[in-house]
């Protein structure tokens, strides 16, 4: 496995999650990225221990793209706040497999978590456990295909729900491109990790020690993307 690395100082690490790699330990037992960013800080450092690193925000196995890992306390707290009030901004993009309503807009549903599935619904407001999971969108270009009309979609995720941008998307009937988990279209594939096209392509936050405002990019890859023609943002 290769990461790429686009920023490290002593506060934190910003890098490119590949995707089909878990970001921490699993029953599967394959190297997570966690994992390795903590080989990676060991070794270069020649340190006696092993050294902290801290997840503050996640993306599914089969997502890839920006990721940012606090390397102390203060700075994962820090950075834990910025996710809980919104100051950390993340935008996503996406093949969907159907068409949404408007070429932008906001999407706002409840979602109830199943634990012993790992899935998430939508559900009525109101419904035990349920919590608000909130993004805005907007529709980058429309294709259509042999297989169907696919919508390409800059997202920008305003709460962190599980599973949040798969689910709320199935649930328009435009899931993304690859899902083996939401998308009926893809459900029979037999291949567990497929890639999914879903990349988390934009990160700002401000940095936990300096207050620098921070943005890190990275444009979609791998096979999943392929179906379309990327354009920047």
């Amino acid at each position: 496995m290769k990461v790429d690395i686009l920023h490290e100082d002593e506060d934190i690490i910003v890098c490119v999650k590949p995707y089909g790699v878990p970001v921490q330990g699993d029953k599967s037992r394959d190297t997570d990225l966690l994992t390795y960013l903590k080989n990676h800080i060991y070794e270069r450092e020649h340190m006696d221990e092993e050294p902290y690193l801290a997840m503050v925000h996640r993306l599914d196995r089969p997502v890839g793209g920006v990721m940012v890992f606090a390397k102390n306390q203060e700075a994962a707290a820090n950075l834990s706040d910025q996710v809980q009030d919104g100051t950390m901004i993340k935008f996503y993009q996406a093949v969907l497999t159907g068409e949404l309503p408007d070429d932008f807009g906001t999407l706002e549903d409840y979602l109830l978590k199943d634990g012993k599935t790992n899935t998430s619904k939508i559900v009525a407001k109101g419904t035990k456990g349920a919590k608000k999971a909130i993004l805005d969108y907007e529709v980058l270009d429309v294709m259509e295909t042999d297989d169907g009309m696919l919508t390409y979609v800059l997202i920008q995720l305003v709460t962190g729900r599980h599973h949040q941008i798969r689910v709320q998307m199935a649930g328009r009937n435009a899931g993304i491109y690859g899902d083996t988990k939401y998308n009926p279209k893809f459900m029979k594939t037999k291949k567990k990790y497929q890639q999914m096209a879903l990349y988390s392509t934009r990160i700002e936050f401000e940095h936990p020690r300096t207050g620098e405002h921070m943005v890190f990019k990275q444009e979609p890859e791998g096979d999943a993307f392929d179906v379309i023609e990327l354009e920047e943002f």
